[in-house]
């Protein structure tokens, strides 16, 4: 990783990571399953979702304490999601961001009120948000959309429902549109929101905004599909054969390695063009442009 890059996501890796400490109540510290919520929120991650929130906010020229609220939300709801993701239940995996899982370090039962937790506390700072600025009752609207049944736990019910399953190419992107795509589509659209409500709606700069958010995500999903089966363990942080083991369809198990990695870069292609376009009106995008170069070229 390049130090202006290093430089572009320690910014904001900073500035969420300090958040996260205190999303709970200090006298809360002790309780079990506040411990097993942190245990897992501060097990580390590249904090995609906040940092990408901050970079399209900076991009817009809004002060990064207007989306502080949600930034915090959207990384305790996708850390709710992994606990969850990781339960006897779903994925039953002993391994996350080279730790045990939660329900291993803290009990099944505690890493199920961890998730809770998590995801209670989030729609609190949402709300709160929306308290102090009625403007962004828009975006906690769409925030909402996005991490419920319509987004990332309509992803989760479809991949569920598909194992052991063959579905097709629409029944797969839906599932990754929604389980991986919505939390990155909401993280780059919540500012955008943020924005209109003072600005007015400009439908140019909201498409392409749409259209880089869901080639990322589309990007993010089929790169975890390919470390699936090329990373090494110790590297990736988890448990890595888990598709094909789990009989899940994935861009992998159902177009081919060699495919998948087409699609990747095709996807990234359409990803820089939104990006030049974005550029061509005005916008700085290097900081979104040098990221995309790190997820697409990510090991882990």
């Amino acid at each position: 990783m390049s130090e202006k890059i290093s430089f572009f996501m320690k910014k904001y890796q900073e500035r969420i990571e300090e958040l996260l400490l205190a999303v709970f109540p200090e006298e809360l510290a002790e309780d079990p399953t506040v411990k097993a919520a942190m245990y897992s929120l501060l097990a580390g991650g590249k904090r995609i979702r906040p940092v990408l929130m901050y970079m399209v906010a900076d991009m817009l020229h809004l002060d990064l304490s207007v989306v502080d609220d949600f930034a915090v939300s959207m990384e305790m709801v996708h850390t709710y999601s992994l606990i969850h993701d990781d339960l006897p239940c779903m994925d039953d995996d002993c391994l996350r961001r080279g730790k045990p899982t939660c329900h291993i370090a803290h009990g099944e039962a505690f890493a199920l009120l961890a998730g809770d937790a998590l995801l209670n506390r989030a729609f609190e700072r949402v709300l709160t948000a929306v308290s102090k600025n009625a403007k962004t009752a828009s975006a906690a609207s769409y925030f909402a959309e996005n991490t419920g049944i319509l987004g990332m736990i309509g992803g989760q019910s479809i991949d569920l429902s598909s194992e052991g399953k063959k579905i097709d190419t629409g029944r797969l992107c839906e599932l990754h549109e929604k389980k991986t795509g919505a939390l990155i589509n909401a993280s780059c659209l919540i500012p955008y929101l943020i924005y209109a409500a003072e600005n007015g709606e400009d439908r140019k700069l909201y498409d392409l905004i749409h259209r880089f958010s869901a080639g990322t995500g589309l990007g993010f999903q089929i790169k975890d599909d390919l470390l699936d089966v090329q990373a090494d363990e110790q590297v990736l942080g988890k448990s890595t054969g888990k598709d094909e083991r789990d009989s899940k369809s994935t861009f992998v198990t159902v177009f081919g390695e060699k495919s998948a990695q087409k699609m990747l870069d095709d996807t990234y292609a359409d990803v820089y063009d939104a990006l030049d376009e974005l550029s061509s009106l005005g916008w700085d995008v290097t900081a979104l442009r040098q990221f995309s170069d790190v997820l697409q070229n990510r090991v882990q």
